[in-house]
């Protein structure tokens, strides 16, 4: 936005006046969205299907910088993120409840960008936002978002049910979104010191995009109904790989061997680490923020799931006594850990 331009204070139009505004123009676009917007609380019908609900906080500091951090991307980020963990149950989402803390000093168009992002996320999820609540901060902004989603119980799919042999397996690719965060922090140092500078972002386009507007993969679900695969234990990766497997593990009471030349990563994520000095697969493992999902299959599964690209087999999962291992490319066994996602780490 024009720096010139004159903004309006949320205070000029008060809570009741803030919400009509946010929510003008909301169309449902689910049978089961009965209720939306407009009454002490929304109304939703899953007749025959089992509702899962997930929510997720982020909040301004912790999670995100708003001086790199596009409001309307913010705003589609914060859908997604939901979104991916109620995929991970095998569901479909359906509905979400935004709420929102802001400072007096956040002016109305600020919000507006904000809520254009997450409308346009809904609008391409194919999700209905049917309601939240706002209130102040003394702190910067927080937002928070419920998802709401249906699945027949057959269908659902939990973390506890990998068994012995099952390949494990990871839509997309993996550690781009943390080198974006590097590469986004870097740039900040720089202008911190010469606010003259200009940017050098070409070519790291897609890291870019999967930190600050990333997707999930919201066709899978009906992709592996249609090859006829059912997984036996699901979840997102938000937290980096090898939380996210040893979260299996121990809910399944399984062991693992994940190999690292098996992990999909893009080549501006290898280009990337090697100008910082991080390997990509240090990034794979531990980065967080990819929103993608990990999940295990059968063995007998196999050649069905070779013939699609977007799904790549990195390991398979043994008996609990064998514990958790990484295989390196030199052929290295080594125990798997879990560093988890820093938004501050550099190496």
């Amino acid at each position: 936005m024009s720096s010139d331009k004159k903004l309006t204070p949320i205070s000029d139009l008060g809570e009741f006046g803030l919400i009509d505004r946010m929510t003008k123009g909301i169309k449902l676009k689910n049978k089961s969205s009965v209720k939306g917007v407009g009454d002490d609380a929304a109304v939703v019908n899953h007749n025959g299907y089992q509702t899962v609900i997930t929510t997720d906080m982020l909040t301004e500091g912790i999670h995100f910088d708003l001086s790199y951090s596009p409001l309307k991307h913010l705003g589609y980020k914060a859908v997604v993120v939901n979104l991916s963990d109620i995929l991970a149950m095998n569901a479909k989402p359906t509905q979400i409840v935004v709420s929102i803390a802001v400072s007096a000093r956040t002016s109305v168009e600020s919000l507006d960008e904000l809520y254009a992002g997450i409308y346009e996320a809904c609008n391409f999820y194919k999700v209905d936002l049917v309601g939240g609540d706002t209130t102040s901060s003394r702190s910067g902004l927080v937002i928070s978002i419920t998802a709401i989603g249906k699945a027949k119980p057959e269908d659902l799919i939990y973390r506890s049910g990998a068994k012995e042999n099952d390949l494990i397996c990871v839509t997309g690719d993996l550690g781009a979104a943390y080198m974006g965060l590097q590469l986004l922090i870097r740039e900040k140092e720089v202008y911190k010191v010469n606010p003259n500078s200009q940017p050098d972002l070409s070519g790291f386009e897609h890291i870019l995009e999967r930190q600050l507007k990333p997707e999930c993969p919201i066709s899978i679900i009906d992709k592996l109904e249609k090859m006829n695969v059912r997984p036996t234990a699901m979840i997102d990766i938000s937290d980096g790989l090898s939380s996210e497997v040893l979260h299996i593990c121990q809910a399944s009471e399984v062991g693992c061997v994940v190999h690292e030349d098996k992990l999909p990563i893009d080549e501006s994520t290898i280009k990337f680490g090697n100008q910082i000095g991080v390997h990509s697969s240090i990034a794979a493992l531990n980065g967080g923020e990819d929103y993608e999902l990990l999940f295990t299959v059968p063995l007998s599964d196999f050649d069905t799931i070779k013939r699609y690209p977007e799904i790549k087999v990195i390991g398979h999962i043994t008996k609990e006594d064998k514990g958790c291992s990484l295989v390196t490319g030199d052929g290295t066994y080594l125990p798997l850990d879990a560093q988890g996602f820093d938004h501050g780490a550099n190496e």
